[in-house]
């Protein structure tokens, strides 16, 4: 998450990154609760997006940052991870590549409008991760940060 963390702050953004336990969603969701405050944004890469976007649901976030979002596993775009989409409450920022085999780009559009004040950034070329197109990924990341109440 270094070059996340980097970008953010040169763009005038405090940002830290935490370490999540693997092997324990709950408790991964846990580290982001601890975090939160509504002058906080949380989110996070993948794994850490789907906790943080978990977390959202009990926390209290001034919004959410999603980079490369893990809708479903690869190959398996029926076990979908949206169960909790609609409980969100704050502003969410969706990021993806239209290649992302973990977010079939047609299903990801579906979900995201089911989460309440989300929007979609993609970027065309880009699989899993961002990082070839990271300071166009936290230009946009910015704005919507900025763009908070």
């Amino acid at each position: 998450m270094k070059p996340y963390v980097v970008g953010f702050k040169r763009r005038g953004i405090d940002a830290l990154a935490v370490d999540l336990p693997k092997s324990n969603a709950q408790r991964a969701i846990q580290v982001f609760v601890a975090q939160s405050g509504r002058d906080v944004v949380g989110g996070g890469q993948s794994y850490g997006g789907r906790m943080a976007s978990m977390a959202a649901v009990e926390a209290d976030f001034a919004g959410l940052v999603l980079f490369s979002y893990p809708l479903h596993r690869p190959g398996f775009p029926d076990q979908l991870r949206t169960d909790h989409f609609k409980q969100i409450r704050c502003p969410v920022l969706f990021m993806s590549g239209d290649r992302d085999p973990f977010a079939r780009i047609d299903l990801l559009k579906k979900w995201v409008k089911v989460v309440p004040n989300a929007k979609l950034e993609i970027f065309p070329g880009q699989g899993h991760g961002l990082l070839a197109v990271l300071d166009q990924a936290l230009d946009v990341a910015s704005d919507f940060v900025k763009s908070l109440p």
